[in-house]
């Protein structure tokens, strides 16, 4: 396993999985007649962040987890996205920039330092900021955002959180 493997790879699969999602929730819109837009605004809780920005989260999660381990900079992304396609947009962006990055650029990630702009003053190994953060943050947003479509009634289960495992066949 390495940090590529752990963060690239995997938050990868997991955004592709959470488009196959939001596609199911286009459908399930359209068949009760209603607009996709409307889950943009799902919460759980009166206090708590809508769908939009659980997904803006994911994608930011994934892409600053990409980009600080890589050493390199993270390109900008407004959080001003208020329909489902812009959304599906966003998740787009992210995994073409996660597609940028190469797993040799994460020679050493494990003990590089990493600071947290959100922690002025503080920093960590690239090691333990992705197993202590980075990616308990990321399945956070990423289940909440599959929790707010459950809750609404999309047909989604868990096969569709977890689209994809690596199989092979057992020897006889």
């Amino acid at each position: 396993m390495s940090l590529y493997q752990d963060s690239v790879v995997q938050m990868s699969i997991m955004l592709r999985g959470l488009e196959g999602c939001i596609d199911k929730a286009i459908t399930f819109a359209e068949a009760k007649e209603c607009s996709p837009d409307d889950f943009v605004g799902f919460r759980l809780a009166p206090d708590m962040r809508p769908f939009a920005f659980q997904v803006q989260a994911a994608c930011d999660t994934a892409k600053f987890a990409g980009s600080r381990l890589a050493g390199v900079e993270a390109p900008a992304f407004e959080d001003t996205e208020k329909t489902i396609p812009e959304l599906q947009a966003r998740i787009r962006k992210t995994l073409a920039f996660l597609e940028t990055l190469d797993e040799g650029q994460f020679a050493g990630a494990a003990e590089r330092e990493i600071a947290l702009s959100f922690l002025p003053g503080k920093a960590t190994t690239g090691a333990h900021y992705l197993r202590e953060f980075a990616q308990p943050n990321f399945y956070f947003h990423l289940t909440t955002a599959y929790n707010l479509l459950r809750s609404a009634g999309v047909n989604v289960g868990k096969r569709d959180y977890l689209t994809h495992m690596t199989l092979h066949d057992l020897e006889s």
